[in-house]
């Protein structure tokens, strides 16, 4: 199975060994054909702690780590 990979920014680096990943996807509505933005927030697990607020990181889908997290840091763009 392949494994989903999302890009987004980081808005929280809190906790220990967790990010939070707010994730955009754009899309035209199909009533009013306006381009809509929605946001979602993915909580992914950041091993080293490298990511910090405002960073662009991809993340990757994974077995669950716990309740939340199911996603992992694959990568950082400066």
């Amino acid at each position: 199975m392949v494994k989903k990979i999302l890009k987004g920014k980081v808005v929280s680096d809190k906790s220990n060994k967790t990010i939070v990943v707010e994730v955009s996807r754009r899309f035209v509505h199909p009533k009013y054909k306006k381009v809509m933005t929605t946001y979602k927030k993915y909580h992914a697990h950041d091993e080293k702690n490298k990511s910090k607020v405002g960073d662009m990181v991809s993340i990757e889908e994974s077995k669950p780590i716990s309740k939340l997290k199911r996603w992992t840091v694959i990568g950082g763009d400066k």
